[in-house]
């Protein structure tokens, strides 16, 4: 139980970190300016073609190298944020480029900014674009939560890996842990696919 808490904990700080770092990449990477466009793509193309191992070792021995003290809980879930927000970021783009460029046009003749116009006209249709596909993310980042565990992050898979070497019952506790898992990603499967039946009807 120990453990389900930690993984709930990283799952839940690691998609709110990860939502508002990868819609900021996502407007950086359609800003109208050639050098945020560039930091923008960037970040997206290094961090999701890396293992997220890698990107978790960064922080659990990257950061003590340079006098910066980190848990293991704490890397392991900037870890999470970091990689899961170069997805995000890809998702949030696509939904932007969805929305009918005539619509950033008439805000902007009506006087808007373009940081105006990006948060009341194109940012609300994008993200209901979207939703399903951030649902999804939401469930990859639960499931790479497990990442914890080689770091000693506190989570399910390091107190199963403990428990499993001092009753060598393998089978039965890795199955309990998977069950643990199910029971939180079930649910946000089902209401990824009731989102995706309720955009479809409004649509």
């Amino acid at each position: 139980m120990a453990g389900l808490r930690q993984t709930i904990l990283a799952s839940l700080l690691g998609l709110i970190g990860s939502l508002v770092l990868g819609t900021f990449i996502a407007i950086l990477r359609i800003a109208p300016f050639r050098i945020l466009k560039a930091i923008g793509t960037i970040y997206v193309e290094f961090i999701r073609n890396i293992p997220l191992l890698v990107v978790v070792f960064f922080f659990f021995l990257g950061l003590p190298t340079l006098g910066i003290p980190v848990d293991p809980f704490t890397s392991g879930t900037l870890g999470l944020m970091v990689y899961t927000a170069s997805f995000i970021a890809e998702a949030i783009r696509a939904g932007i480029q969805a929305v009918p460029s005539g619509q950033s046009e008439a805000a902007r003749s009506s006087g808007l900014s373009y940081i105006q116009t990006m948060r009341y006209i194109i940012m609300p249709q994008a993200i209901k674009i979207v939703l399903p596909a951030i649902g999804n993310q939401l469930i990859n980042l639960v499931k790479n939560s497990s990442v914890l565990g080689v770091i000693a992050g506190l989570d399910l898979m390091y107190y199963a890996d403990l428990i499993n070497l001092s009753t060598f019952k393998g089978i039965p506790v890795y199955t309990f842990v998977a069950l643990f898992y199910l029971l939180l990603t079930v649910p946000l499967s089902l209401a990824v696919h009731y989102m995706e039946r309720r955009f479809a009807r409004s649509n």
